[in-house]
């Protein structure tokens, strides 16, 4: 494997909402993208992707041009060439993934780098029955990739550190904020801190505890708005006053130990996920989906310039 290939075309596995998103940064850093999906409406689904995010991204600096920039798209991986590195965004499915690494390796270079974008398997699962497995590693983003700049590097038990580093390189180029995940784990990092707050919160609706309105307004409006700007062990810390973090855990951590134990887990039944459902319909009575899902973009723009204006 070349230790400085260079980056400039792009294949971009799978055109659904991570496939587009992904697409739409990788233009906007002015790489040339190929997106390969069997649907037919792809093509128009992603130019309208990428012509709404492109103001976006133009906003937050990512954009080399002024002209929206269009990835070429094909159904068949079989037409891929000239590929110096893949972003695999198919189906959370290990037959998937397996099937379309052996196409994959098939049609390009042994030396190119195939990162995929699943949420909880493993890459040493990915790659165990490749003929180049020591390509292959986890790099994992937050929905919407384009918008969310962490993305989560996860080797597998045969990737290399030359294939970490030229991940870490491109992901970096593309104004990515690289986090290494040491040991892998079903989920890596952030899904499994996500899920471990997801599971109290649909325990608390579960239990009659808060209603789904006031359970996400307790963390939009509450540790949430921290959360923007540092995580948990430094909330923590600034919570134990001149004593710090150690002060905490010496004074707070017994309490936090309480609440762990009685820490909740509830089941996804059908009267569970409606009352979940219900919840959200209700938040959602004066504002569709599109709408909140625009003025979410809009708004990760702007504390994403505040995060860089204080330092965060």
């Amino acid at each position: 494997m070349q230790n400085h290939r260079e980056i400039k075309k792009v294949a971009v596995i799978g055109g659904g909402l991570i496939g587009m998103s992904w697409a739409s940064l990788f233009l906007a850093r002015g790489v040339d993208v190929i997106v390969v999906d069997p649907r037919d409406e792809v093509k128009d689904e992603l130019n309208d992707f990428v012509a709404k995010a492109w103001p976006l991204l133009s906003d937050l600096g990512l954009t080399t041009s002024t002209v929206i920039r269009q990835a070429q798209v094909t159904e068949h991986i079989a037409n891929l060439t000239d590929i110096d590195f893949v972003q695999e965004n198919g189906p959370d499915r290990i037959d998937v993934k397996q099937q379309l690494i052996e196409q994959l390796e098939q049609v390009i270079a042994s030396d190119v780098v195939i990162a995929s974008s699943t949420s909880s398997l493993k890459a040493s699962d990915i790659q165990s029955q490749a003929q180049h497995p020591e390509r292959i590693l986890v790099g994992h983003p937050m929905n919407p990739p384009h918008m969310v700049p962490m993305v989560e590097l996860v080797p597998g038990k045969k990737t290399t550190e030359q294939t970490l580093q030229i991940a870490e390189a491109f992901y970096q180029q593309m104004e990515r904020v690289t986090i290494r995940v040491k040991k892998e784990v079903v989920g890596h990092l952030a899904n499994r801190l996500t899920s471990a707050l997801y599971r109290e919160a649909v325990y608390i609706a579960a239990e009659g505890i808060a209603d789904v309105e006031d359970i996400d307004k307790a963390i939009t409006y509450g540790p949430g708005m921290r959360w923007a700007f540092i995580g948990p062990h430094l909330t923590y810390h600034l919570g134990g006053g001149a004593g710090g973090y150690q002060h905490y855990l010496d004074h707070l951590g017994p309490t936090q130990e309480a609440r762990w134990k009685d820490h909740g887990t509830a089941s996804l039944t059908d009267e569970v996920k409606a009352t979940l459902v219900a919840g959200i319909e209700k938040e959602l009575e004066t504002q569709d989906r599109e709408t909140l899902s625009q003025r979410r973009d809009q708004a990760l723009v702007e504390i994403f310039k505040l995060k860089q204006r204080f330092g965060f």
